[in-house]
């Protein structure tokens, strides 16, 4: 530990601290934009300025590392003078419509000017003029919008593995995207939206598709079906002024009743379905001889990842598809048949925390019942806004349930939106259905938590099972790379695109900085999903009554031949570099 003098108060800090950390701890909110802890610690923005006594130029505090007897000022006229000008210097060359931006009131860069007091800005001159790149179905680059942080550019390398953006040209001309002027749709972008949720602007957002669900709920010839992820109830409170973590599932129902919906499904029921698919698949797998290990196929960013950057596991992956394609493909075969309603005739919305799935959805292969299994995916952002467009008081609505039978759930289901979620899930049903015993424990705390990578090995029966579950693609990255050089072995691995799991995809709110660095929003979210799953009468997948009933009505087995046809699919080589 080290002595520092704050703003005239002495406080004593790591001695591995920087400026910023210790300024924080302190209790004193140095504006950020560009810094995000551990990923993007450059100090570009100028915004974190401090004076430091004994030099002559103020020092970025996100890059200063603390030393013994330092004295440093948070809140002189100098500072606050420094920070103004850089502020206003980033906003003259900033699209400035503020009303018509997705971003409108939880910007970053907004609230800074607010705080700051910006109420001119003296440098008006030439803005850089890009065109708005919407060529992916997934996520809108509108580069008008972009202050060239950094913050995306780390978060698509450092985090996810990616790098498919970055800094292109020089000095005034320099923007942030794909190389060669490229749209993200036509380089090896995995749609996974951490560049859109790190974003402390509206220079990236996801696709909206609102429109589509208002025009598909206002046609009388359409049965419109909505379904939602796990992570959406742990996380669309947030949009309505809710604590982090607070879970609002029948408040999410009673609202999507109120928007219309003919039917308000639970894809927590695919996530069930899934795990007796994905179980029975991996015991066949351990029992014939086939292709090991096994990695799940939940995470449609991961599943593109594969498809681009590692095209040798793609026999590994489960052929499972995700949960919600499953629901969606089970809506327009079972669900339409039992209810004598025309697949075609039948609109699936989904509500995810995922922009990847926006992509996945438009995926040929996925329609087993000649139509698209889902229609349209709409993001957790973007049901708050429809919610809002209805003029709905969610704070007042009464908890409400999913409708039958395609709305019942068990404990196992709901943990699928959290790293390690899906492993966990599996091994309360497979443990029983190997030993033909019940478990005494049904909580596997070997694969929870936020590491990158967590590893196991549990005994199923005359197997002890090796495990692993990878938390972002860049962690599945270092995985595979020791699985190729025969650096380590496994039996089943689980997943996830984005960092956390599903509780931090794509499509959630958004996270100040600041926030980030005062609460553990991931960790938060998670464990409101732990309390849902310790909430539910059944916990394990295969005990279900309603999915039962869907085996011995419909599918016959998991992994029986109808099974496949319908709840299964195949994948493709993608090129790495697109010409």
């Amino acid at each position: 530990m080290i002595t520092v003098n704050i703003d005239g108060k002495d406080l004593q800090v790591p001695e591995n601290y920087t400026v910023l950390k210790a300024c924080r701890e302190a209790g004193i909110n140095i504006p950020t934009l560009c810094f995000l802890e551990g990923i993007n610690e450059v100090g570009a923005c100028r915004l974190c300025l401090v004076e430091v006594e004994g030099q002559r130029t103020l020092k970025a505090s996100c890059v200063l590392p603390t030393s013994e007897g330092m004295v440093i000022k948070t809140n002189t006229k100098r500072v606050r003078d420094a920070r103004k000008l850089n502020l206003e210097l980033i906003l003259s060359n900033h699209n400035r419509e503020c009303t018509t931006c997705d971003r409108n009131h939880k910007c970053e860069l907004q609230r800074l000017a607010e705080e700051l007091g910006i109420r001119d800005i003296r440098f008006e001159g030439a803005k850089t003029i890009r065109s708005v790149d919407t060529s992916s179905p997934s996520i809108v680059r509108d580069p008008t919008k972009c202050i060239l942080c950094g913050r995306c550019v780390s978060v698509c390398e450092k985090v996810q593995g990616v790098s498919v953006i970055g800094f292109r040209d020089r000095g005034f001309d320099t923007t942030v995207g794909p190389i060669f002027d490229k749209g993200l749709a036509e380089v090896a972008c995995i749609n996974c939206g951490q560049c859109v949720v790190n974003c402390p602007v509206g220079a990236l957002k996801e696709k909206e598709n609102i429109d589509l669900v208002w025009e598909a709920l206002d046609n009388p010839k359409k049965h419109v079906v909505v379904q939602t992820a796990p992570a959406v109830r742990a996380a669309l409170g947030e949009e309505f002024d809710f604590p982090i973590g607070t879970r609002v599932t029948g408040k999410m129902a009673a609202a999507l009743r109120r928007l219309g919906f003919d039917k308000v499904f639970d894809t927590d029921f695919a996530a069930d379905l899934t795990i007796m698919e994905e179980g029975y698949e991996l015991l066949n797998r351990l029992k014939n001889n086939g292709k090991l290990p096994m990695i799940t196929s939940c995470s449609p960013g991961w599943i593109k990842y594969c498809e681009h950057y590692h095209p040798e596991f793609l026999d590994n992956l489960s052929t499972c598809k995700s949960p919600h394609e499953m629901l969606g493909a089970v809506i327009k075969t079972y669900y339409a048949e039992k209810n004598g309603i025309d697949p075609k005739d039948i609109f699936v919305v989904s509500i995810m925390p995922c922009t990847a799935k926006k992509f996945e959805a438009k995926r040929e292969e996925l329609s087993a019942s000649g139509y698209q299994d889902v229609d349209v995916v709409l993001t957790t952002r973007e049901l708050g806004k429809m919610i809002k467009q209805a003029g709905i008081d969610f704070m007042r609505l009464p908890d409400e349930d999913f409708d039958e039978v395609l709305g019942e759930s068990t404990g196992a289901s709901v943990i699928f939106g959290v790293t390690g979620g899906v492993m966990e899930a599996a091994l309360r049903t497979v443990a029983e259905v190997v030993t033909g015993k019940k478990l005494e424990k049904i909580e596997f705390e070997e694969v929870r938590g936020l590491e990158g990578i967590k590893e196991a090995e549990i005994p199923l029966g005359d197997i002890n099972v090796k495990l692993a579950v990878a938390n972002s693609t860049g962690c599945a990255n270092a995985l595979l790379e020791k699985v190729k050089k025969g650096e380590a072995e496994y039996h089943f691995i689980e997943i996830m695109g984005c960092p956390g799991g599903c509780v931090n995809g794509g499509g959630q709110p958004f996270v100040s900085d600041l926030v980030r660095t005062n609460e553990n929003y991931i960790l938060k979210r998670a464990n409101a999903l732990y309390e849902e799953d310790e909430a539910k009468v059944i916990r394990k997948s295969h005990e279900n009554p309603m999915i039962q009933k869907i085996y011995e009505e419909y599918f016959g087995e998991p992994n029986s031949h109808k099974a496949h046809e319908i709840l299964h699919t195949h994948y493709v080589k993608r090129p790495k570099y697109i010409d």
